[in-house]
């Protein structure tokens, strides 16, 4: 990974802390709570859990509504619908989601973190996450084209 430029969020070049270091998640607006997001598509692979140890395992294998070029959901909206397991994040849900990868702004923020200087947050730019080499964008395998979920387990996702 390259070296972070010194970009700084509109909130930084005002001299005004950014949301996401002055409140707790459960304070945020919606929109607030969504723009944390960093669109890497992460959050959307199908996981193994481990049943002995509960050791979490990711896979490079995308959930069917997440499209394979923006790395964003196919129906946002609709998805617990249309995808009943889908896992729904929310505020007072946020760690009990112990599988959220290392560099999810959601797990930073409850941790007390900053966000890295590729969140679309802080760059101003919601593709350096992709060009930063986070986001899932050219490395996932779609649902419907992968077979067992044992052969595609890929820990540099997590």
């Amino acid at each position: 990974m390259s070296a972070s430029p010194t970009r700084r969020s509109g909130a930084e070049r005002t001299g005004a802390a950014p949301f996401w270091r002055t409140k707790r998640l459960d304070q945020m607006t919606a929109e607030e709570w969504e723009s944390l997001c960093d669109g890497c598509g992460k959050c959307c692979l199908h996981k193994l859990e481990d049943a002995d140890t509960g050791e979490v395992h990711y896979t490079n294998v995308g959930c069917r509504l997440l499209s394979r070029h923006t790395v964003r959901c196919r129906d946002y909206a609709n998805r617990k619908r249309r995808v009943p397991d889908c896992a729904i994040l929310s505020p007072q849900l946020v760690d009990q989601f112990h599988w959220l990868p290392e560099t999810c702004a959601y797990r930073l923020v409850q941790e007390g973190q900053g966000l890295a200087w590729w969140h679309p947050l802080v760059s101003g730019d919601p593709e350096t996450v992709h060009r930063a080499g986070i986001s899932v964008r050219g490395r996932m395998v779609p649902e419907q084209q992968a077979g067992a979920l044992e052969d595609h387990i890929d820990e540099t996702f997590g």
